[in-house]
């Protein structure tokens, strides 16, 4: 993706062409249900409901992120922030990683009998399990279909370990299970809050609960026992990279009770790269010399330019009482360690 000749996504409510009265079966989903709801909150959205054949999937590459195993009970994401990683991912089922990736979520309503009967499964070892590690499970769609409750419920019955990162203040419905779970094993939770400013906020993670709602979620969690770290993600170059930003994120962090802050820089791979590029040639022309610096052809900033984020978030840590998730050896062992600075992000 060039960072020139850029022209915008699709406006929100204004489609490029007329869309047919039954959405079409994508090719890749030949046994789906397909549903649309009659309600605000699901306008313009199209579910895909499948049964899948397999839920506790092995990553790649597992060596170099701090988890081997996960669940994602969805793909695509409500959330819509522009910058997603896995948007790329809808183009393996013939839907592309833009306004699809949106409007058109997969869900596999049979994710809490699978987790069950794979926990059970005289192969799995308990291996820790993390969750909101590709698109968010605390997404809109999870308030209708209401996926997590059973896969915490079998996850505390097995006593297996897992973690979960979300945008999604929906968890707060789950509160009770996740305790249950925390008495006979391991639960970590982490929210990810890039930054407190409401403008920008709404412009690139438009189907998010704001930062204010999250930080009152961790505040949440952390009056009922839980060790609740941030994953300060993405910071975005001219956006939100300025000490005033910092600064004031990183002090709204702390004051809702989190135990860590972990900074990252924005990357692009490829599909969010030109979903988030047509954006900002529109809405910031003047950034996209600074991003064309910055990123080039590839999909992160310069390590260079990283180091420097992630010294200016610990100095605002510090000057807030909060210490950066790196414990050693008095680290709650109730979180998964903290990956790579390289990797974080695709826990996004």
């Amino acid at each position: 993706m060039r960072w020139d000749n850029l022209t915008a996504p699709p406006v929100e409510g204004v489609p490029e062409r007329a869309a047919p009265a039954t959405p079409p079966l994508p090719l890749a989903l030949p046994d789906a249900t397909v549903r649309t709801f009659d309600t605000p909150g699901f306008a313009g959205m199209t579910f895909y409901e499948v049964r899948a054949k397999s839920i506790i999937n092995r990553v790649p590459g597992a060596s170099r992120v701090p988890f081997e195993w996960t669940i994602n009970p969805y793909r695509g994401c409500s959330h819509a922030c522009l910058y997603c990683f896995a948007r790329n991912t809808h183009t393996y089922l013939d839907l592309d990683a833009g306004a699809d990736f949106d409007r058109k979520v997969i869900v596999k309503v049979n994710a809490g009998e699978l987790v069950r009967r794979e926990l059970a499964a005289p192969r799995w070892r308990g291996a820790h399990v993390a969750m909101g590690t590709n698109v968010d499970c605390y997404q809109r769609a999870e308030g209708r279909y209401q996926l997590m409750p059973q896969i915490i419920a079998a996850l505390r019955d097995f006593a297996n370990p897992f973690s979960i990162l979300t945008k999604g203040t929906l968890i707060l419905r789950d509160l009770p299970l996740l305790r249950q779970a925390a008495e006979v094993t391991r639960v970590g939770v982490s929210f990810s809050v890039g930054f407190v400013e409401e403008r920008l906020w709404r412009a690139v993670e438009p189907g998010t609960p704001s930062p204010r709602r999250r930080l009152d979620a961790v505040r949440a969690l952390t009056d009922a026992g839980f060790a609740v770290g941030v994953l300060m993600a993405p910071i975005l170059p001219g956006l939100s990279d300025n000490d005033e930003s910092i600064d004031a994120t990183v002090a709204a962090i702390a004051a809702a009770g989190a135990t860590s802050v972990t900074p990252l820089a924005l990357h692009l791979r490829p599909g969010a790269r030109e979903w988030y590029a047509r954006w900002l040639g529109r809405e910031f022309p003047h950034l996209v010399p600074r991003y064309r610096e910055l990123y080039g052809a590839g999909s992160y900033a310069p390590q260079t330019y990283q180091r420097e984020l992630t010294a200016r978030v610990r100095i605002a840590a510090r000057r807030h009482g909060l210490l950066r998730g790196e414990r050693g050896d008095n680290r709650d062992l109730s979180e998964p360690p903290p990956p790579p600075a390289s990797e974080q992000l695709t826990l996004l």
